[in-house]
């Protein structure tokens, strides 16, 4: 019989095993982050003592995200994705969402469809080595006493404002963020997180009428990044910044459909996700 229960630190190996074989180059770090931030969000899917499936879930005040989804391959397409699916759109309305968003992948948005999701425009992974990056425009690196007021500015960009995951990415020194203001406000930021030899430009925010900035904190960022493997998540209505990514030397390699379980948000900004997981 099908039931859910939280994961714990014991399943993470669990986690990672089934979550490569979708060849997501995960590590039990990954799941640890996510458990530390939505401590009641990751799930694993049991059939009697068996486990058979595993994913996670963020909140964000009124707006949610859908993350990994991953069952057993002899299990799929009989109604174990729909059951975890299921219990997680639960899990998040019972803490007052409103609004559940994902990134499907394509072969899979018909299911997401079946249970309610709705598609809203497209993000593409990029990735690459950059070259050649020469930004119109340097801009300040955050420090600590700057992270207030960034968090403060990314409040009043989105709509379900991801402030308990921005606050861990701006404090964590591996990562770095570079951010332009005027006259003490801030315009737009954009953060680095690094690894050994590869890293991720996400997320980014910034005034939506301030695309030329948008463009140059991708330079800055792209720059100090050299040599690494850098990946992006970009929406495809943000041409700008699609063409800046593409003469840098970042390639196309995955294009996903974003989709929503409820009214649409707000996005009063130019934005890129922090990741495909967490919105």
């Amino acid at each position: 019989m099908l039931h859910v229960e939280k994961m714990q630190q014991s399943d993470f190996r669990f986690a990672v095993d089934l979550a490569n074989t979708m060849d997501w180059n995960m590590a039990e770090i990954d799941f640890e982050f996510m458990r530390n931030l939505e401590p009641g969000g990751c799930f694993v899917l049991f059939d009697d003592r068996k486990r058979i499936g595993i994913a996670t879930c963020i909140s964000y005040g009124k707006v949610g995200w859908f993350g990994n989804l991953v069952v057993e391959s002899e299990r799929r397409r009989k109604g174990a994705g729909t059951f975890l699916v299921k219990h997680a759109v639960g899990y998040l309305k019972s803490l007052g969402v409103v609004t559940i968003g994902l990134f499907a992948y394509q072969h899979l948005v018909d299911f997401y469809e079946n249970v309610g999701f709705q598609p809203h425009g497209k993000c593409v992974l990029m990735s690459g080595v950059p070259v050649g990056v020469e930004p119109e425009e340097t801009f300040k690196k955050a420090v600590p006493t700057d992270v207030p007021a960034l968090l403060e500015f990314a409040s009043n960009c989105l709509e379900g404002y991801r402030g308990k995951l921005l606050r861990l990415l701006l404090e964590d020194e591996a990562n770095f963020c570079h951010f332009c203001s005027s006259g003490g406000e801030i315009i737009g930021f954009a953060l680095a997180r690094v690894y050994d030899k590869m890293a991720e430009l996400s997320p980014l925010a910034c005034k939506p009428d301030r695309e030329d900035v948008a463009v140059s904190l991708v330079g800055n960022i792209l720059q100090e990044l050299a040599g690494k493997e850098v990946f992006a998540y970009v929406p495809t209505k943000e041409k700008a910044l699609m063409a800046s990514f593409e003469g840098s030397g970042l390639e196309e390699r995955v294009r996903l459909t974003r989709m929503f379980l409820g009214p649409i948000p707000n996005e009063n900004c130019i934005y890129l996700p922090e990741s495909l997981e967490r919105g």
